[in-house]
């Protein structure tokens, strides 16, 4: 079954009234009564108004721009107009591919530094490697450059070539390579790894067109890596295409059974979306999610949870239940517009309240009712009160769910928080630089010494040298932290530098090893697939 290709990120319904003013459309009715093609006669009128009278010159291709904005603010918050700067950056988000070199890259203090080559791309084919620091693109120095200037001069179409000069630790000299452009993958499968010998760990940054085709691969490489179990991590994932989410679903959900299902106003817009079946029916499975887990997040973790076939463990999730379809307009720009609302298999409408205050709506989601489980105070199982005020559905086996927006997990787990400077750290990027500075030149050694970044794991520690020198960068840097307070946040301090060293050696699977072993929602989802495997009666 071909699924229809549709995305759910932000969009509106009324722009239709946009797409009228572009393309000549008449819909009666839509205001109190009176037909469009008078509002548009209204909307002229003021344009050339302004633009014949007012005191200074006018730009007219900013003042409808700012129409369409102020016409989608009246809709709902995912009713968007896309200037034509944008659309072609958001089509290679969900293309899951662009034309480039191959490498992750971040500006520090100037510095265009490769934080990692991207695996099988053109840069790691000619050697750049890790830590290499790029201080000329075609012989034009890259000292200062911006990211935005990064990705105008190091992208291109496929086939063009460009030289980078590279200053590496340990060289003598500056080194020139001459990279051929090509084809770069977007993953949206960030890390895929074996937790211990039977649980395999995966997780999805978002929902693009390659999604499904990564994640089949990645379960068949854990699947001969001998995984029994699997924790598939959707924390922080914003969504994507529908037709992604409805197929990652059926990876785990016998063939026919609804996963989602649409509503809207025009018929077109309802719709029903069963599973294709998958390879993985079977497989006892937890779901991580969290307050930036929404949309297609939101299908595939409601589906499981609705059908008995995971346990879903974290926190509430966004609130995002509204399908939108992006209509091109005529000079290149686009609208997204809201045309239906989605509801998983039991019927519980995904989306939460929305009222004018955009700001505090795309904040993170309230804290929901909860009771504390013995044993863990961190941990707390779904028990809403009765007053709160918000809808029962039932599962398939008769659990119950709630409604009101977003996902409520089975296992509301909050994520420990961070002390305050950490967040300068990360800012700053203080980790990063300690490891181009300290560590990048004996990165080759290392990764010898250790062999692979689960033995990187369990055997490298973070010593107090290591810390002191971490925390004197720190102040260079102009972070105000006092001794104390680096002592209380030692454990996360060592392991976030423990983690980016494992990521300059060992990429994105070295980065999440490591970071897992102090996730507590991770940590408790571990200990749950004894109750993950009863509720879909897989014992």
């Amino acid at each position: 079954m071909k699924l229809l290709k549709r995305k759910l990120s932000t969009t509106g319904a009324i722009l239709l009234v946009v797409v009228g003013i572009l393309i000549g459309t008449q819909i009666q009715n839509v205001f109190s009564g009176d037909s469009i093609y008078e509002q548009l006669e209204k909307f002229k009128d003021v344009l050339s108004l302004a633009d014949k009278y007012y005191v200074d010159h006018v730009d007219t291709q900013k003042l409808v721009d700012a129409a369409i904005n102020g016409m989608l603010d009246q809709l709902d918050p995912h009713s968007v107009y896309i200037p034509e700067r944008d659309v072609k950056q958001i089509a290679e988000d969900f293309r899951g591919s662009f034309d480039g070199i191959g490498i992750e890259y971040d500006v520090v203090n100037d510095t265009l530094l490769v934080v990692s080559p991207i695996a099988g791309g053109p840069s790691e084919m000619v050697g750049i490697q890790a830590g290499d620091k790029i201080i000329a693109i075609d012989g034009k120095s890259a000292i200062g450059i911006t990211r935005d200037e990064v990705m105008k001069k190091l992208r291109g179409p496929k086939g063009t070539k460009v030289t980078v000069t590279i200053v590496r630790a340990g060289l003598d000299k500056p080194m020139d390579f001459e990279i051929t452009r090509d084809k770069i993958p977007i993953y949206s499968v960030t890390t895929a790894f074996m937790v211990n010998s039977k649980v395999g760990y995966v997780y999805i940054n978002r929902f693009a067109e390659t999604t499904t085709e990564e994640l089949d691969t990645a379960l068949a490489k854990l699947k001969t890596q001998g995984m029994k179990e699997l924790i598939l991590d959707l924390r922080d994932n914003p969504g994507g295409l529908l037709d992604q989410a409805v197929e990652v679903a059926s990876d785990f959900i016998p063939k026919g059974k609804t996963i989602v299902y649409t509503k809207g106003r025009i018929p077109q817009a309802n719709e029903t979306f069963p599973s294709i079946g998958g390879n993985y029916q079977k497989l006892p499975l937890i779901v991580l999610v969290n307050g930036g887990s929404a949309s297609a997040s939101e299908i595939v973790s409601g589906a499981l949870q609705d059908l008995d076939r995971a346990l879903i463990v974290g926190e509430t999730t966004f609130g995002k239940g509204l399908v939108q379809r992006q209509f091109p307009l005529s000079d290149g720009s686009a609208v997204r517009i809201t045309i239906a609302r989605y509801y998983t298999p039991s019927g519980r409408l995904i989306q939460r309240p929305y009222g004018k205050n955009r700001a505090k709506y795309f904040m993170a989601p309230e804290e929901i009712d909860s009771a504390e489980v013995s044993g863990a105070n961190y941990m707390h199982t779904m028990e809403v009160k009765s007053d709160s005020g918000r809808p029962v559905f039932r599962t398939a086996s008769g659990r119950k769910v709630y409604g009101g927006g977003g996902i409520t997990p089975d296992y509301v787990v909050k994520m420990e928080s961070a002390p305050g400077f950490i967040y300068q750290f990360r800012v700053k990027q203080v980790f990063l630089e300690y490891v181009d500075g300290h560590i990048s030149k004996n990165q080759d050694k290392m990764r010898q010494e250790y062999g692979t970044s689960e033995n990187f794991e369990q055997k490298f520690q973070v010593n107090d040298k290591m810390m002191s020198a971490l925390y004197d960068l720190a102040e260079k840097d102009g972070i105000k932290v006092t001794k104390d307070e680096y002592k209380k946040g030692e454990k996360l301090v060592s392991t976030l530098l423990k983690a980016q060293i494992a990521r300059n050696i060992w990429g994105n699977n070295g980065w999440y090893r490591v970071m897992l072993t102090l996730d507590n929602q991770f940590q408790k989802a571990v200990t749950l697939f004894p109750e993950a495997e009863k509720i879909s009666d897989l014992k």
